[in-house]
């Protein structure tokens, strides 16, 4: 999002790199950041939030404005600025120059459901996504999804309050959007549905677009190249992969998304998805799609895992908390939007698995994907040294691991 770019083109695929004690990571010659590109027209810069970059850079050479911590080198951090609903800085643009156009960046903290919701949510009430069990622990976390979102309306609404009152309401382009969907078990992390599909909400100024709903494809790397072409600021193509979305000719017939190495759990996924299908591709098949994670402490976790060695899911279910994972995975959108029946190796729909297997190999040969390559000893001693060699299980680091 930061840069236009595949992440997978420009070798940022790879979750938690640059952090210190870690090899550097430079993003290659041409390819810059958004904020560099506005403060290169004029633009006051800001980011009240997460640069969660994996990749080196100053952060004073991306934005402007006061922080306790100026200089971030590849470093994730939360903005200096402590959550405050009542008294955060929203209006943080009024310490640019005067009719300076400023771009910026607000990370919301409802996402994390950080403190109580206005309504609360009776987890009774909620639909469990099907490809969990209707249990209490998969309740709790549907109905803390929708106590997030309105949670996020209330600094959606302190920030719109705050432009009003400046008079820039009116003249400033807004996206509202999210890195990934639910924290769910096939949500987050993966290129399912669940957690690719995410909320896109954009106020344009000149553009008739209020109260419209549009259903075409639209790519997260196309937010930046909307943003830089509202501003006016070309980029040549090659140092940018995302598409102006509000082109009158704009039109994507797929969208592809990519999973690689995420904290210390070492994978690569890649999806294409159309209208009317979703595919995936698996290629460490050898190892379960429920690896060694963050999460695993968590009451959905451990629910589901219980619940599997107990035979107590459903046939769709247990191939998620398997030992193995299918190489690829299908599924019809018209008939299935919540992705629960494979149909890979159905042979009704063998053209379509067709298609979309030439789609995604002519994408990761003309976009260079990097996936493949595998990380430096470097970096995975970092990762051991970061997470333990308890965490850091896969193949990819036993020879670097002590013998047992």
């Amino acid at each position: 999002m930061i840069t236009g770019c595949y992440p997978t083109r420009i070798g940022v695929h790879n979750h938690v790199a640059s952090r210190p004690g870690e090899p550097d990571n430079f993003l290659p010659e041409g390819i810059k950041t958004l904020p560099e590109r506005f403060r290169e027209a004029g633009y006051f810069t800001y980011n009240l939030g997460k640069d969660d970059y994996n990749f080196v850079y100053n952060r004073e050479d991306l934005y402007d404005g006061e922080y306790e911590t100026p200089k971030f080198y590849g470093h994730h951090h939360k903005g200096s600025i402590p959550f405050d609903l009542e008294n955060r800085d929203w209006h943080y643009w009024r310490r640019r120059k005067t009719g300076q156009p400023f771009f910026g960046q607000i990370g919301l903290w409802g996402g994390k459901n950080s403190r109580p919701a206005p309504v609360p949510v009776d987890p009774d009430t909620v639909k469990v996504p099907a490809c969990y069990p209707d249990a209490a622990p998969f309740r709790e976390e549907t109905a803390r999804h929708y106590e997030c979102i309105q949670l996020v309306d209330q600094e959606v609404g302190k920030i719109l309050d705050a432009l009003e009152a400046d008079g820039l309401l009116e003249e400033t382009a807004i996206f509202l959007f999210s890195d990934h969907g639910m924290t769910g078990l096939r949500h987050k992390q993966f290129c399912y549905d669940g957690g690719t599909h995410v909320p896109l909400i954009a106020s344009i100024p000149g553009q008739s677009i209020q109260g419209k709903v549009d259903d075409q494809l639209i790519s997260s790397i196309d937010i930046s190249a909307t943003s830089l072409a509202l501003a006016g600021i070309s980029v040549p193509e090659p140092q940018i992969d995302g598409r102006n979305f509000l082109d009158p000719d704009f039109k994507r017939d797929y969208v592809v998304s990519a999973r690689d190495r995420c904290d210390y759990t070492i994978d690569r996924i890649r999806s294409v998805r159309t209208e009317h299908f979703r595919y995936i591709r698996n290629f460490l098949t050898d190892r379960p799609l429920m690896q060694p994670q963050y999460r695993d402490h968590t009451p959905c976790f451990k629910e589901y895992r219980q619940r599997y060695q107990e035979g107590r899911l459903t046939e769709e279910q247990a191939l998620y908390a398997g030992d193995f994972r299918p190489a690829e995975e299908l599924y019809d959108h018209r008939n299935d939007p919540e992705e629960i029946h494979n149909l890979a190796e159905d042979p009704n729909y063998q053209a379509s698995l067709l298609e979309l297997r030439k789609i995604l190999d002519a994408w990761i040969e003309t976009s260079g994907d990097r996936g493949e390559l595998p990380e430096s000893d470097a970096q995975l001693r970092a990762l051991i040294e970061r997470w333990g060699p308890e965490r850091c299980q896969n193949p990819e680091y036993h020879h670097l691991l002590p013998s047992t």
